[in-house]
């Protein structure tokens, strides 16, 4: 098995709100891999005396030890159980009923011998990858059919859209959101390899389209993460002033790639 893990923050002098982890269990049968990209909030504030550092770090670490500890519980079970157990570390300090409380966006994979199972939620990709070489994105698009009434900007939802039906979810302080993911389960033979990714990274296919998601596959696992990586901040810094690419609130985001093979 091959794994690789790469994360740059988008600015060296801010903490990296992205979480990246391989859990893989002493028995030696299956793994899981978890990303997330936690959402930076507006300069006024989001209610918790917590950053969105020390969130997705706390829900990162419960998802790898619920998903390797409990292969039997399904993947939206885990999720639900990891944000009770997030949400019960903040303390009675936090208001969670803010609209900005710390949050982010999900991508969890679990494989065993038999079966590779899949959860996301929100913007964040998955990209599983046959042995032939047929790529399947595993995509929650909500994000992109936010009604237009919703949008501050072209790359900005009001706070209404957040966790409201009609706009998109992210794991915050509810554990009833992981019922919104997007899930499914393959067998194990079809899945060769997958690669988890932000939307910091995603932006080579989503913003910059240099490709399909089968050409992003194929820089990760011929050129390695931080191939794609460098070659996205590449991009940015080229477009930094004209900002001809629609869509990017900031020149530079959180990118974080984790790349296995089974």
């Amino acid at each position: 098995m091959r794994t690789e893990l790469v994360s740059e923050p988008s600015d060296a002098t801010r903490p990296n709100e992205d979480f990246a982890a391989v859990g893989l269990p002493a028995s030696g049968q299956g793994g899981c891999v978890v990303v997330l990209d936690g959402v930076t909030p507006p300069k006024s504030g989001t209610g918790c005396l917590h950053s969105v550092a020390w969130f997705t770090a706390r829900l990162g670490g419960a998802l790898t030890e619920l998903a390797v500890s409990l292969p039997d519980v399904t993947l939206t079970e885990i999720l639900a159980r990891a944000i009770r157990r997030t949400t019960e570390a903040h303390g009675p300090t936090c208001d969670l009923s803010h609209p900005r409380t710390p949050q982010a966006t999900v991508v969890l994979a679990r494989w065993t011998p038999d079966a590779v199972d899949h959860l996301v939620l929100s913007d964040s990709a998955l990209l599983l990858r046959s042995p032939e070489g047929t790529v399947i994105p595993v995509l929650d698009d909500r994000l992109d059919r936010i009604p237009r009434a919703w949008l501050v900007s072209d790359a900005v939802c009001d706070a209404r859209a957040r966790n409201k039906e009609g706009g998109f979810f992210t794991a915050a302080a509810d554990p009833d959101v992981a019922a919104r993911a997007v899930t499914g389960t393959l067998p194990r033979h079809e899945v060769g390899a997958l690669a988890a990714l932000t939307d910091g990274a995603t932006r080579w296919v989503e913003k910059f389209r240099q490709g399909d998601w089968a050409a992003l596959f194929d820089v990760v696992r011929e050129e390695g993460a931080r191939s794609l990586i460098d070659r996205v901040r590449g991009l940015e810094a080229a477009d930094r002033d004209e900002r001809a690419f629609l869509g990017r609130s900031k020149t530079h985001d959180d990118a974080t790639v984790a790349y296995v093979e089974l």
